[in-house]
C-alpha cells in the first residue's frame, strides 16, 4: 500500500536540472479544421489561425502544435497524407503557412508540426507506385505479404480502427498492412530509402523554421520480424497485436538515426505519441542522454475508464487509480526524462465531461483540472477550447459523426454485428473522438463565430453560453484563470522543475501533492468531486505558514495561517507556497 511521502522543514531537492525552452513552455494544440474558418467554406484554415494569434498570445502559451495540415484526401482527417510538401487545399497555401510561421515567431511563440511517418495515404505517389506491380522499385516501401494458404490475411492483427489490419490488393494478389484505416498503408521502415525520404521531408520543414515535431504513433514504425500472429481467444478471428508492433527494439535504432541525421542539427522540441508505453519505455524514448526524443505522450491515464484497454467498453474510474498512475510517471521520470502533461487531445473526449463536471460546476471543475495538471512537473498541453471549458457535444445520431473510427465501429457492431444501436451510440457519445473536434466556440453568433458558412461538423449547441467572447469579458472566467496559472509557471521555476510528492494517496476525493525545489515548497490541494471533504495536512509535513498563490474559490483564511486543515467546496482547488 502507498504511503504519504515524509517531508521535514529541511528537506531539499537539488536534481540534475538541465534547463531547456521546451521544458518551460506551455503548448496549445490546434485542430485546424475546427479552429477558425476565414473564407466561409465551413472548414478551419491557416488564415483563420493567423487571425487568432493575438488571442493565443494573450492566453500566455508559448508553442502552437498543429494537427496535420498536409495535402490529404481526409479519410482520417489529415493523418492520411498524400503529399508531405503541399498544404491541404481546404487549409490554404504554402504562402499562407509561411505567413503563419512569421506571425507566430513575431509574437515570440513557436510552431510545432505533426509528423506522420508510420503510414501515408493510399493516394500518396509512393503507394500508387508500390501497388502498381510486384517488381516496382517502390514495392518494398510498404509492407506487402502473401495471404495464408487458406487465403486469409498474413496474420490476425486487429486494426486500431476495427477489423483486420490487412487489405487485399486485387491487382497484385497480395495484402498490405494498415494499422489504421485501409487507406493508410504502413511504411516499411526496414527500407533505408524510406527512412531517408522521411528525414529529407523533416529537413524541408525544419529549414523553413518550424520549431519541432509531434510524432504520430512513432513507437509503431518498427514491426517484429516475421509479423507473427497475436494470441487470440477461441473463435476470435482477429486479435490485438500491439506486442509485435509497439515499442519494438528496432524503433530505438530508427530514432537514434533520425536524431543523428536530422534532429540534433536544430534547436527544436520533439514529442512522440507512444501508446502502450510504460515508464521504463519512456526512459528509452526520452531519457536525457538517449539522443532520441525530448518527451513522449503516455496513455495510461487515458485508459483509466476503459475495460481491458478497450475504450468502447467504459467503466467507472477511481481517483486513487488516477493519482497512482500520474504519480508513478512523476517520480520515475524525475531527473531522468521529461513528462508531457495533458487531459485531452484530438483523439479523446473532452476532459471536462470525462473527469470534471460539465453541469453546475463546469467553471470550478475546469479550473481544478487545469490546476492539478499544470502544477505537476513536465510540459503541459492545452487542447483548443479547454481554456474556456468546452464540453462533449450531444450528437443526436450516427449521421452527425465524421470520424472514420466511429463509422467503422458502427459498421462492425451495429450493421454487421447486430448490437443495440442505442447502446453503441451511448458509448460513442461518451468516448468518441469527434467530441474534441467540434468547432471552437468564439462567440454567441451563428455557428459560434467559427464560420459564416455551413460547418463541416456540428457545433455544440451550448456555444451561446460557452464562448471566448464571454470568457474574455468575465474576469473570473476559466480563460483568465488559465492566464494566471501560466503566469505562475513563468515566474516560479519550482512549477517547472520542482520534485513532486503525493500526499493522502488513499483518499478517494482529494488529490494533494507538494512540489519542492531546494528550500522552497508548494502545496497543491484539489477536490475532484462534488462533495465537501476536509483536507488535513499530514503531520510529517512541517510548515509554519502558507501564502495562497492560486484558488478557484474565494478563500477567507488569513494568508499567514498554516494551511493545515480546511474544508473543500465542490471541485475546489488551492495552491500554497509553504513556509
Amino acid at each position: 500500500m502507498s504511503t504519504a511521502f515524509t517531508e521535514t522543514a529541511t528537506t531539499t531537492h537539488k536534481p540534475p536540472i538541465r534547463r531547456a525552452w521546451w521544458k518551460e513552455a506551455v503548448v496549445y494544440q490546434i485542430y485546424p479544421r475546427s479552429f477558425m474558418d476565414a473564407n466561409g467554406d465551413g472548414i478551419g484554415d491557416l488564415r483563420g489561425i493567423i487571425s487568432k494569434l493575438d488571442y493565443l498570445k494573450l492566453l500566455g502559451v508559448d508553442v502552437l502544435w498543429l494537427n496535420p495540415i498536409y495535402d490529404s484526401p481526409n479519410d482520417d482527417m489529415g493523418y492520411d497524407i498524400r503529399n508531405y510538401y503541399k498544404i491541404m487545399d481546404e487549409f490554404g497555401t504554402m504562402d499562407d503557412f509561411d505567413e503563419l510561421l512569421r506571425e507566430v515567431h513575431a509574437r515570440g511563440m513557436k510552431l510545432v508540426m505533426d509528423l506522420v511517418a508510420n503510414h501515408t495515404s493510399d493516394e500518396h505517389a509512393w503507394f500508387v507506385e508500390s501497388r502498381s506491380s510486384r517488381d516496382n522499385p517502390y514495392r518494398d516501401w510498404y509492407i506487402w505479404r502473401d495471404g495464408k494458404p487458406d487465403g486469409r490475411e498474413p496474420n490476425n492483427w486487429l486494426s486500431y480502427f476495427s477489423g483486420s489490419a490487412w487489405a487485399y490488393d486485387e491487382r497484385t494478389g497480395q495484402y498490405y498492412l494498415h494499422l489504421f484505416s485501409r487507406r493508410q498503408p504502413d511504411l516499411n521502415w526496414e527500407n533505408p530509402k524510406v527512412r531517408e525520404a522521411i528525414f529529407e521531408m523533416m529537413r524541408f520543414w525544419l529549414d523553413k523554421g518550424i520549431d519541432g515535431f509531434r510524432m504520430d504513433v512513432i513507437n509503431a514504425i518498427a514491426k517484429a520480424e516475421g509479423l507473427p500472429d497475436a494470441p487470440a481467444k477461441p473463435g476470435q478471428r482477429y486479435a490485438w497485436g500491439g506486442q509485435y508492433f509497439l515499442n519494438q527494439p528496432k524503433v530505438h535504432e530508427y530514432l537514434r538515426e533520425m536524431h543523428d541525421k536530422v534532429l540534433r542539427h536544430y534547436d527544436i522540441m520533439t514529442v512522440g505519441e507512444t501508446g502502450g508505453v510504460t515508464t521504463r519505455d519512456a526512459l528509452l524514448f526520452a531519457g536525457e542522454d538517449r539522443q532520441e526524443l525530448n518527451m513522449v505522450f503516455q496513455f495510461e491515464h487515458m485508459d483509466i475508464d476503459a475495460t481491458d484497454g478497450d475504450k468502447w467498453r467504459p467503466r467507472p474510474w477511481k481517483l486513487t487509480e488516477l493519482k497512482a498512475i500520474m504519480t508513478r510517471w512523476q517520480n520515475e521520470l524525475y531527473g531522468k526524462a521529461w513528462n508531457s502533461l495533458y487531459w485531452t487531445n484530438h483523439d479523446q473526449p473532452r476532459a471536462l465531461s470525462r473527469f470534471g463536471n460539465d453541469g453546475p460546476y463546469r467553471v470550478e471543475s475546469a479550473k481544478m483540472l487545469a490546476t492539478v495538471l499544470h502544477m505537476m512537473q513536465g510540459t503541459p498541453y492545452i487542447f483548443q477550447g479547454e481554456e474556456i471549458g468546452m464540453t462533449n457535444c450531444p450528437f443526436d445520431s450516427i449521421d452527425d459523426y465524421r470520424d472514420v473510427e466511429i463509422h467503422n465501429l458502427w459498421r462492425d457492431r451495429v450493421l454487421q454485428g447486430g448490437q443495440d444501436p442505442a447502446e453503441v451510440l451511448r458509448v460513442i457519445q461518451l468516448k468518441g473522438r469527434d467530441n474534441a473536434r467540434t468547432p471552437m466556440q468564439w462567440d454567441d453568433s451563428p455557428n459560434a463565430g467559427f464560420t459564416t458558412g455551413t460547418p463541416w461538423i456540428k457545433v455544440n449547441p451550448n456555444y451561446r453560453e460557452i464562448n471566448v467572447k464571454q470568457a474574455l469579458a468575465d474576469p473570473n472566467s476559466i480563460f483568465h484563470y488559465y492566464r494566471r496559472l501560466l503566469e505562475l509557471r513563468k515566474q516560479h521555476p519550482i512549477v517547472v522543475y520542482g520534485k513532486y510528492h503525493l500526499l493522502l494517496p488513499e483518499h478517494e476525493e482529494i488529490w494533494a501533492y507538494t512540489r519542492t525545489l531546494e528550500d522552497e515548497r508548494w502545496l497543491v490541494v484539489a477536490n475532484f468531486f462534488g462533495g465537501t471533504p476536509v483536507f488535513e495536512l499530514p503531520p510529517d509535513v512541517v510548515c509554519s505558514g502558507g501564502e495562497l498563490m492560486l484558488a478557484n474559490y474565494a478563500v477567507d483564511e488569513a494568508l499567514d495561517e498554516a494551511p493545515r486543515r480546511f474544508q473543500l467546496r465542490p471541485y475546489e482547488c488551492r495552491v500554497y507556497r509553504l513556509r
